[in-house]
């Protein structure tokens, strides 16, 4: 995980002087690139709930990556990029994924959630994930996108958060002020890649996010609270997951204990575990074996309605 995240900053294309620390670039509501169908927006116009200031990762976004005019689906995806809830991998897990969702009619929504490394512990991220999904569904109309078919797609640690909004949705109230918070944040479908299920655990052989963020001694009552798999039920969406075999940075048992979940609660999901390949992967790079699990996932989206047997 820490080698992806070291790559996901070199992503991020900032420039560094000599001497200077990398500084983590984040999204600014406001700009954008129409003319490439691009734009960003902030989840809440005034302060998100709980920020702790002003600045760019205190304010939590979606950038809106259209499909080509005339093209769109109606069907829409919330990307969710990894890094361990340190740092974003905004190209590989997120600009990467937006553009092969809009190739195939979506439109793409990728939210640059607030981080823990930036103070924001859970549920904070939830929060931002929850609204992405009202904010979305409550604007359909505008988006030209249909309510009802809205996935999430997580990586990593991206995934973990996914898998939660998945299971731990916020109902929606139909009398509240903010049109956003009148429908509810559970998304149609998931989309799960190498998902850090077990982050919260004070078992240290592995990544842990208590050791991560020094919250030990509240290990057990945030795992008991943030732990998707432990509130997997019938109304959980139905799933595409996929992780590999020797994963050495989230082990394959822990998309398992997800997966199993959902068998037993009934669940129709999908499930695909390759031999070989490291995490952090995004669409494949390259590997031989791992650039085919897009093409399952686009089979899975066509078996769902998600993509018309025939495009425009």
């Amino acid at each position: 995980m820490r080698k992806i995240i070291a790559v996901g900053a070199m992503l991020m294309g900032l420039c560094v002087g000599a001497g200077a620390q990398p500084k983590e670039a984040c999204a600014t509501a406001g700009e954008n690139n129409a003319w490439l169908g691009i734009e960003t927006i902030r989840l809440w116009q005034g302060n998100a709930p709980q920020a702790k200031g002003s600045e760019c990762v205190d304010i939590p976004t979606l950038t809106i990556v259209r499909p080509q005019p005339g093209h769109g689906t109606g069907s829409a995806v919330v990307v969710l990029p990894g890094g361990a809830y340190a740092h974003l991998a905004a190209n590989l897990e997120g600009r990467q994924v937006a553009d092969w969702f809009t190739s195939r009619g979506f439109t793409a929504f990728i939210l640059q959630y607030r981080l823990s490394s930036n103070g924001y512990l859970l549920p904070v991220p939830l929060l931002d994930a929850r609204r992405a999904v009202q904010l979305v569904r409550s604007r359909a109309a505008d988006y030209k996108i249909d309510p009802n078919r809205i996935a999430v797609i997580g990586f990593s640690a991206g995934g973990h958060l996914a898998a939660l909004a998945g299971v731990q949705p916020a109902p929606g109230d139909p009398a509240a002020e903010d049109p956003a918070d009148r429908v509810p944040s559970r998304p149609n479908y998931l989309i799960l890649g190498y998902p850090w299920i077990g982050a919260i655990s004070s078992d240290t052989s592995h990544l842990s996010y208590c050791k991560e963020f020094n919250v030990m001694d509240r290990c057990e009552a945030l795992r008991t609270a943030y732990s998707p798999d432990f509130f997997v039920n019938k109304d959980t969406p139905p799933t595409f997951w996929w992780h590999t075999f020797d994963d050495q940075t989230v082990p394959v048992e822990q998309g398992l204990r997800f997966y199993e979940a959902l068998v037993k609660a009934g669940v129709p999901s999908e499930g695909h575990i390759f031999a070989h390949g490291q995490h952090g992967t995004g669409l494949g790079m390259g590997d031989p074996a791992l650039d085919q699990w897009p093409a399952l996932l686009e089979t899975w989206l066509r078996k769902q309605g998600l993509i018309p047997a025939v495009m425009k």
